[in-house]
């Protein structure tokens, strides 16, 4: 049986080593393996692990003892962007990442999210999601990594934070869910068929990294911070990406509908100087 797309994506690019190896892709031109393993650290055999998991996907490709970056593994740039623009936000981290600009008009700084579809400036409160519950089972469903036990990276961007979010099916199902507007206990439980010790932990780490929080007046129920909310445009090109890395895949029962348009979104990236949309090759990082 085909594993559900959405919980492929996360179980390959949820995960803080991962991250760290397409960002030094990108903004390094990192290809051979003592690079990746000079700047993160990571045990030999752990980065192995990982790169071949990223050949196996389709992400990079090797040739003569490089790691080049596929077609699919250049559309991963909007996610790392959207990434870098959460942690340049919301994390003490936004001093030591490199610099995000646009070539044609020398805007610095994060871009803002629109609909490809309309041309529209989207937001959260700008979208319905479409949830299949049943769904949901396969993408919690199989293998579970701990967000917490993946290898360190010993470069300046360690992607811990954002971890507490994406680094395993749970937290990033939870996570989602809030996004799609679901607060109460109860409701992430029926939806997630997950025990409540299992749920109370995950909301609790949320809660603890600013993510969810609960108001007084209900403790029953839980709601995103203005930082769990930013992470709107990482969840959304995760999702774009998992319907164009599995194309073939059954639905995977989660679409984000662009209230406006009335279309599903297709998300992409604005320039916030000079309101153009935003293509991989028109900008650069400065470290």
């Amino acid at each position: 049986m085909q594993s559900n797309s959405v919980a492929a994506t996360f179980d390959l690019l949820g995960d803080r080593l991962t991250l760290t190896i397409l960002r030094l892709a990108f903004v390094e031109h990192a290809r051979r393996f003592n690079h990746w393993s000079e700047k993160t650290g990571a045990p030999p055999a752990v980065l192995t692990a990982r790169l071949a998991a990223l050949v196996d996907a389709g992400v990079l490709e090797r040739d003569r003892g490089e790691y080049r970056l596929t077609k699919l593994g250049l559309d991963t740039w909007e996610i790392l962007v959207c990434v870098w623009s959460w942690q340049r936000e919301w994390t003490a981290e936004w001093s030591v990442l490199p610099e995000f600009v646009h070539l044609d008009c020398g805007h610095r700084g994060p871009p803002v999210l629109m609909c490809r579809g309309c041309g529209r400036t989207v937001t959260p409160h700008d979208t319905d999601v479409e949830l299949d519950r049943d769904a949901l089972w396969h993408i919690t469903s199989g293998r579970r990594r701990s967000a917490r036990s993946t290898t360190p990276a010993r470069v300046d961007a360690r992607f811990d934070e954002i971890m507490e979010a994406i680094g395993d099916r749970w937290s990033a199902a939870v996570t989602g869910l809030a996004l799609a507007g679901v607060r109460r206990f109860s409701e992430f439980r029926a939806a997630l068929h997950m025990s409540p010790t299992t749920l109370t932990e995950r909301l609790t780490r949320l809660v603890e990294a600013g993510i969810l929080h609960r108001p007084e007046t209900d403790a029953r129920e839980y709601r995103l911070t203005p930082r769990g909310r930013a992470l709107f445009g990482v969840f959304a090109f995760l999702l774009a990406w998992s319907n164009h890395a599995h194309p073939l895949n059954p639905e995977p029962g989660l679409r984000i509908h662009h209230r406006e348009c009335g279309a599903v979104l297709l998300p992409a990236l604005r320039c916030r100087g000079c309101d153009a949309e935003l293509g991989r090759t028109d900008v650069r990082f400065e470290s």
